[in-house]
């Protein structure tokens, strides 16, 4: 029992590296994952590697080649565009239902993450994390249980092309301006602005992402 705990600490540990070389583009689009190699670069036996590679897989930051090799996918325009138009109407949603719940103890505790997010907004992690936040405490307030599931689970996929929507400090403050806006909707018990702050925000991440992946020259498929 002791074993089997000790491996699966392994594969997770492995799991959170490789996924985070991912999201922080050091394994770039496209690049083929050598088992051998990066078990010795992170100083691992293949066993918890292979673990960490099938969940990646099954969150579809690593692909599967019909010959039997493992890619970091490509960045596909297409695929981006969709994956942000489902999320910009998922977050329009809850934040129209959030409009109907929220109370004066929320919208205070909305108001304090704005605070941090303010305070934080010149560095990229600490801003995305107070912006995330932000967001998932509004889910929680909206409290539709299957706009959270499928939230969550196109929430990997997003988490990927945040580096490109946080990396500048005007899209950091652009960013943190409509969080002010769509908290202040919530407060004024506006739904329809405030599912629109919501769609816009999102809609103005994907263009931003869309035209830095452009940008850097990054292969879009």
């Amino acid at each position: 029992m002791a074993e089997s705990r000790l491996r699966n600490t392994g594969a997770n540990l492995v799991y959170t590296e490789v996924k985070r070389q991912i999201l922080d583009l050091e394994l770039k689009p496209g690049t083929r994952i050598f088992e051998p190699a990066m078990a010795a670069a992170l100083q691992v036996s293949r066993t918890p590697l292979r673990e960490a590679i099938r969940r990646l897989i099954s969150e579809s930051l690593l692909e599967q080649q019909p010959t039997g090799g493992v890619l970091v996918p490509l960045l596909d325009e297409k695929a981006v565009s969709e994956l942000y138009d489902v999320r910009a109407a998922l977050e329009s949603l809850m934040a129209r239902e959030a409009c109907a719940k929220a109370t004066t103890e929320h919208i205070e505790k909305l108001r304090g993450i704005l605070d941090r997010n303010a305070a934080m907004v010149g560095f990229a992690d600490e801003a995305m994390r107070h912006g995330v936040t932000l967001h998932a405490t509004i889910a929680d307030i909206a409290g539709n249980s299957w706009a959270l599931r499928f939230h969550e689970q196109i929430a990997s996929h997003v988490e990927r092309y945040r580096y490109f929507t946080n990396n500048s400090p005007e899209r950091r403050e652009e960013a943190l301006a409509d969080h002010r806006a769509l908290v202040e909707a919530l407060a004024a018990k506006d739904p329809e602005r405030a599912a629109k702050i919501a769609f816009d925000h999102v809609i103005g991440a994907r263009d931003e992402t869309l035209r830095v992946i452009a940008d850097k020259g990054l292969d879009v498929e």
